[in-house]
Order: structure tokens, then C-alpha cells, then sequence
């Protein structure tokens, strides 16, 4: 099987790590890539927002399934050409992407289908807004109705952050604030049978003990030993499955990684938000525990044939991952760099490298391009090992005025 990713980062790095494991994968390209995936892939260059262009790139290399790994090629509509010419692709449509595109339309396809969500109110004037804040009180939590690359989010007790985090958007959602740990949950879908995955929890704040500003996520971890028994199964008859049933009723049908932010709150389970793909860094978690090879999983979502397979298989044991970013991330990261230790990281075998904002300069030597530049990941028998080989990776990079959070997994492992 030929099999083409489109996305450059530690998502897609992960993706092609399992792909490139899989005895079904012959040939594996990517497009765009980066510096740590095209020690995996053929890499070529593309824009992965032209629908076009990556329908021909899928055409020359004849490839028999295409993965679209980011949110804003699926809310671009890339998937729709490439089903349009008959290649498999998996990945959601434009018009059902916008489960992540727009808070708005998640919000009511939930309320359509039933699914337990905050209370909210979409607003378009800061007087909307204003009266929002005030009906809910503090917290305050205000989401950009679009996509901003996990940053989009602001919740704080100061009404006068929110309200100007609101005027910075066209259109904004601001909802109740849930309390509770936060579960990431994964599902495969090819619009009708819904194959749930792993759950992770990641880390969105910047600094330890949760501070600092919201950034695309700084580490997570997989599984939650503290997670109630049968939570897979709850989300999935009342958030998943429901979700994706609304989807097919409204003509839209849902085909690719469903994605569910989930609040485990004293009321029950609430969704937090919908993604259309796999989310960054839980992939690198999630994935590092599936044993079930990759290719055919996301080949049967795209064929519509996942209520064939058998049940997936995972490993017993522990993943961790924690990412390096670089100095002035998320305001304003530095680029440019040059990033040392990354054989070093790999060298015991107990951890890899995965690459999210890298690229290799004119002299060969692997330089940051973004602001989360690579993830470690490890695994072990627990989380408690998991965590102490990723940390050892992370302590052999070198990359000058970087950034990392040292409380990745560590209440989980303690407990």
C-alpha cells in the first residue's frame, strides 16, 4: 500500500512512525513534512491548503490511501478533491470539518443530537459579549468561533481579558465554565461505525501547575489510571456515536478521526470542544500504545468498511510525551536554531524524537522553524517510567533558550 500524509508536524511525525511500522505500508510519502519525517518518508513540497495540488501530488505517486493529518487543509476542503477523484482519503469534508472549524456549528450539531456540552451564547458585538460574561460570571471562558491553532481559547477570572479577547474575534462562543479533569478521547469513523481509542490527557498551559498562557499543548499521557470505569463506553453512546449519527441525518457524514475535549465534571461527562483530526500531543501517546497496524484501520474509515474489523489491540504499557518549545513560545517563538542531542535522545531505544517545528538548513543540521519544536515520547512498564525516559530524552536536547514543562504525567504517575 501507498500511502501519502499530508501535514509537517509532530502529529504527522507520529503518524508516519506507526505507518512506516506497518507490513502493509510499501511506499510512504509526505507532504510538506519535515527535517525528523523525511528520515521515514519521501517528503515533497506541496501546499497542503490547495485541494488541487495535493489530488495531483496523490495522482503521480499513485497512492492507494491519502491521511490529512492538520485542521485547516480538512477545513479548506482538501479531502473533498481527493474523493472527488476516487482515491481513498481519510479525513474528514469541508462541510463536516467544521465540527472544528466553527464552535458555533459544533455547538449545534451537540444540542441537535442531544450531546452534553456547556451552556453558551455566540456573540458577534462586544454587548453580546458583555452580557455573556456577566450571565455566566467567572471564570470566564471566550473561544474565536474559528480555528487558531489551539490558541483560541481564553479563560480567566479578569472580565476585562475576556472582554478584550472577544473584541480580537469576528465571533465568539462564551460558555459556562466546566469544572473537572480533561480527557482527550479519539475516535475512528467512516460516518457510521465509530471505533473509539485510547484516552490521554494533555497539557495545555504553558507552565507548570497549569500556568501561564494557553499553547497547542505541552506534553501528555496515556493511560488515565484514575479515569472512572466504562468511560470509553459512556462517551461513546452519548457523545460519539450520537455526534456522528447527526452528522450523516443533516447529509454531511463524518469520515476520519473524530476528536472529543471532554470535562469530567461534577455533573457528568461534558464536551468541551470537537476536533476533526488527531490532536497534538495526545497522537504521540495514543499511538505509541496501538498495536493494531495503522494503515488498514484508516484505510477501512475510508472505504466505509470499519464494522469489519476486528477489535483493535494495545499494549499494556505506559506513554508519556513532553514537548520542547522555543524561547518566547507561544507569543513570540524563536526560530532558527540549531537543535543538538536528537541521536543522543534516541540512543537507548526507550524513547523517540518527533519532530512539529524543524527543517534542515543549507549546512545539513536540523534547525527550529516553529514554536513546539519536537516531542520526546517514551514508554515503560508504568507511568512513572514512561515519564522518567522522556525526561531523560528531553535532558539530552540542546537547543538554545528552549522550553519545557518538567510536570508532564506526574500527579497520574504519583498516584
Amino acid at each position: 500500500m501507498k500511502v501519502l500524509v499530508i501535514g509537517g508536524g509532530a502529529r504527522e511525525h507520529a503518524l508516519c512512525r506507526s505507518l512506516s511500522q506497518d507490513p502493509a505500508v510499501s511506499e510512504l510519502h509526505c507532504a510538506p513534512g519535515n527535517a525528523g519525517i523525511a528520515q521515514l518518508a519521501a517528503v515533497h513540497p506541496v501546499d497542503q491548503l490547495d485541494g488541487t495540488a495535493v489530488t495531483g501530488l496523490a495522482r503521480e505517486l499513485a497512492a492507494d490511501l491519502v491521511v490529512v493529518g492538520p485542521e485547516a487543509p480538512l477545513v479548506a476542503g482538501v479531502a473533498d478533491p481527493l474523493r472527488a477523484a476516487g482515491i481513498p482519503v481519510f479525513g474528514p469534508s469541508a462541510e463536516a470539518a467544521r465540527l472544528e472549524g466553527s464552535k458555533a456549528f459544533a455547538k449545534d450539531v451537540m444540542a441537535a443530537a442531544g450531546v452534553p456540552t456547556a451552556r453558551s451564547y455566540v456573540c458577534t458585538t462586544p454587548e453580546e459579549a458583555a452580557e455573556a460574561l456577566d450571565a455566566f460570571g467567572a471564570p470566564h471562558v471566550v473561544k474565536d468561533d474559528g480555528l487558531a491553532a489551539g490558541k483560541g481559547v481564553v479563560v480567566t477570572a479578569d472580565r476585562t481579558a475576556a472582554l478584550a479577547h472577544a473584541a480580537g474575534c469576528d465571533r465568539v462562543v462564551i460558555e459556562e465554565y466546566l469544572d473537572g479533569p480533561e480527557v482527550s478521547l479519539f475516535a475512528i469513523t467512516d460516518g457510521t461505525t465509530v471505533l473509539p481509542l485510547q484516552p490521554a490527557q494533555d497539557f495545555k498551559r504553558a507552565l507548570d501547575g497549569d500556568a501561564g498562557p494557553n499553547t497547542g499543548g505541552m506534553g501528555a499521557y496515556s493511560p488515565l489510571p484514575w479515569a472512572p470505569p466504562g468511560l470509553v463506553q459512556e462517551v461513546l453512546d452519548t457523545v460519539l456515536q450520537p455526534t456522528v449519527d447527526e452528522l450523516r441525518r443533516r447529509g454531511t457524514p463524518f469520515s476520519g478521526l473524530l476528536y472529543a475535549g471532554l470535562a469530567l465534571t461534577s455533573r457528568g461527562t461534558r464536551v468541551i470542544e470537537f476536533n476533526a483530526r488527531f490532536g497534538d500531543p495526545e497522537t504521540q501517546v495514543v499511538l505509541a500504545r496501538l498495536r493494531t497496524p495503522l494503515a488498514g484501520v484508516l484505510l477501512a474509515a475510508a472505504n466505509g468498511t470499519l464494522a469489519d474489523l476486528e477489535p483493535l489491540r494495545w499494549s499494556d504499557e505506559a506513554a508519556v510525551t513532553v514537548v520542547v518549545a522555543a524561547e518566547g513560545y507561544p507569543a513570540a517563538p524563536r526560530t532558527g536554531d540549531v537543535i543538538e542531542g536528537l541521536a543522543e535522545a534516541e540512543a537507548d531505544g526507550t524513547a523517540w524524537v518527533l519532530h512539529a517545528g524543524t527543517r534542515a538548513d543549507e549546512q545539513g543540521r536540523v534547525v527550529s522553524a516553529g514554536g513546539r519544536v519536537l516531542s520526546v515520547t517514551a514508554t515503560g512498564k508504568d507511568l512513572a517510567q514512561a515519564r522518567e525516559r522522556a525526561y531523560e530524552g528531553v535532558a539530552g536536547i540542546r537547543l538554545a533558550g528552549s522550553q519545557h514543562r518538567t510536570d508532564i504525567a506526574l500527579k497520574a504517575a504519583a498516584r
